[in-house]
């Protein structure tokens, strides 16, 4: 096993981690879990710079690095749903759709879709990647990190105007509006995926 792919099995491997840490109720652990989150996501950056520049990409790496990512992300939406279960308020009250369906849609798509794509790429077929799914990457990530970030800040500031402050935007329904954007345009990339896969006129039997 070459560095990039260790890289990734070591981020598969912080995922359950940085869970534990996150669901602690340890202040303390709170914030290390965002420490364990952010060294896990460097190591996403680092390994596919490091395969590109001294190429070393593999269809091992094609498989292993994306469902790494996916375990990584699924793992922060399962703290966000059972922090959602202790305080209802968390990413806001409104919920037309409940916040469980909605983490669950991303999961389900993000997990096996990525393991289908990842088998398919691993047997040689390319896929490009979509601008709906890039988009929806982006904000999926960036709305986690500063998720993460912000229960971190607020675990060792508590008590302090500051941590209310974060507190009051955690509560925010601007929350579940991003949480909702990203599963509609998760939803929207699996149904593109599909349709990379099977194009017109192909039997799919």
């Amino acid at each position: 096993m070459n560095f990039p792919n260790t890289l990734s099995l070591i981020r598969i491997l912080l995922a359950p981690v940085f869970l534990y840490l996150f669901l602690s109720g340890d202040p303390v652990n709170v914030f290390f879990s965002f420490i364990v989150y952010t060294i896990a996501a460097l190591t996403d950056w680092y390994d596919g710079w490091f395969a590109r520049k001294y190429g070393f990409k593999t269809r091992w790496g094609q498989f292993i690095d994306p469902l790494a990512d996916k375990i990584l992300t699924s793992s922060a939406f399962i703290g966000f749903y059972f922090m959602k279960k202790q305080d209802p308020y968390f990413l806001g009250r409104v919920e037309f759709i409940p916040i469980g369906i909605l983490i669950l849609i991303i999961i389900f798509r993000d997990i096996v879709l990525t393991a289908a794509r990842s088998v398919q790429e691993l047997r040689g077929k390319e896929f490009r990647t979509s601008m709906i799914s890039k988009t929806k990457t982006f904000i999926q990530m960036t709305f986690i990190f500063l998720i993460i970030a912000l229960l971190a800040a607020s675990s060792i500031t508590a008590g302090s105007g500051f941590s209310l402050i974060i507190i009051k935007y955690l509560h925010s329904d601007l929350n579940y509006y991003i949480l909702l954007l990203v599963t509609l345009l998760t939803a929207a990339s699996g149904i593109t995926y599909i349709f990379e896969s099977n194009p017109a006129g192909v039997n799919r039997s």
